[in-house]
């Protein structure tokens, strides 16, 4: 079996070492970088299995990375954990309006870092087990094999938290979920999310997928559904 493939980012060389030591002896293979810019300049982003990246770092910080990797198609479903030092709700919720995964503050033991990203891999990885390879609804189409949503023809760029979402409704057209069924099939148990952070993924998937937006019902007082019109 292939090894997963993580890239961590972060401007302490010696916390980069020590985490691509632990990764290692866990059984990932691993890169470093150590800015913003350097993730961005890397022409294979898109073929890491997860980005571990930190927040505050000299230039560009990680929230400028994220948003950016988020805007292109090759790399808007990779898996993306924060490191920082950051701990308001503020910059939580800032962190998964990005399309954050899961979000890890400092200072944090390795054993709990590896616990994330074994959740984080390890959902999609179920989810994929359990399902058929392709979903549609008209010219709505998404293949779970490539990670790709496509609308009419044309690629779609969402976050994997956007793409599980989609997946789960449109799996399940008809059945409204609560947030909080959202929140326990989409997010790792250990992450805390709110109400908040739910609402704002849904209104950042119906603006991406467009036509089909309306196709996604708010059901006041209860949660959220996929209908076909």
């Amino acid at each position: 079996m292939k090894k997963q493939q993580i890239l961590v980012v972060d401007d302490e060389q010696d916390l980069c070492e020590i985490l691509s030591f632990n990764l290692t002896s866990a059984g990932y293979m691993v890169d470093i970088a150590y800015s913003g810019e350097q993730v961005l300049s890397n022409g294979h982003v898109g073929e890491y299995d997860l980005i571990l990246l930190d927040v505050m770092m000299p230039g560009m910080s990680g929230f400028e990375v994220a948003k950016r990797l988020r805007q292109q198609p090759e790399t808007s479903s990779v898996p993306i954990i924060f490191l920082t030092a950051l701990g308001s709700e503020d910059d939580t919720l800032h962190g998964f309006d990005l399309g954050a995964d899961d979000y890890i503050s400092k200072p944090f033991s390795v054993r709990e870092v590896i616990a994330r990203i074994k959740a984080v891999l390890g959902r999609t990885a179920d989810h994929h087990a359990t399902t058929g390879s392709t979903f549609s609804y008209k010219g709505l189409k998404v293949n779970l094999n490539k990670m790709l949503v496509e609308i009419d023809g044309q690629a779609v760029a969402l976050t994997r938290t956007e793409f599980d979402m989609l997946i789960l409704l449109l799996e399940n057209r008809g059945k409204v979920f609560t947030r909080q069924e959202i929140l326990e099939k989409v997010w790792p148990s250990d992450v805390i999310v709110t109400d908040r952070t739910i609402d704002v993924n849904i209104t950042r998937l119906r603006k991406k997928i467009g036509p089909y937006s309306s196709c996604i019902i708010t059901r006041h007082g209860y949660g959220y559904t996929f209908i076909g019109a």
